[in-house]
């Protein structure tokens, strides 16, 4: 399974959204491979347009949903802290996908370069698709 971010969903659902990341996106569906998390819906819900709100929610109500309990907190605390430590200034909802993602052994897929950073330092596995879009399982070859 593979956490996706808010800043891939937002490709996925504009007009003019970046075509690769529409075709890795469409990937990830078609293979039944996207996961949603909590700190994902609420940030992309949150900032939605109103007449938007609808359609996203129902491709929401379709992607499985990956749980967790508070503890997931502190560790998002103490990554977003070892990030800034290292010179990084990460936003504590993308340290708490991370964590997530780490919880749950599985990628994230992303195009915010915060991710970058974290899979550098602190120990998250980003997801880079296949060819022409289609997923790419972890131990294969890109």
């Amino acid at each position: 399974m593979v956490i996706v971010d808010t800043s891939a969903w937002v490709e996925f659902f504009r007009h003019q959204g970046d075509p690769m990341v529409k075709l890795a996106m469409k990937g990830l569906l078609d293979a039944y491979e996207a996961y949603l998390c909590g700190p994902v819906e609420m940030e992309f819900l949150g900032g939605a347009r109103p007449e938007e709100k609808d359609r996203i929610q129902s491709w929401f109500g379709v992607v499985p949903y990956a749980r967790n309990d508070q503890k997931i907190w502190r560790k998002a605390a103490a990554l977003y802290s070892r990030m800034n430590s290292r010179g990084y200034k990460v936003p504590w909802n993308d340290a708490l996908i991370a964590c997530i993602s780490i919880e749950k052994g599985c990628r994230v897929y992303a195009v915010d370069k915060h991710f970058d950073a974290m899979a550098r330092f602190g120990g998250i596995r980003l997801y880079q698709p296949g060819y022409n879009g289609y997923f790419n399982p972890e131990n294969d070859p890109i």
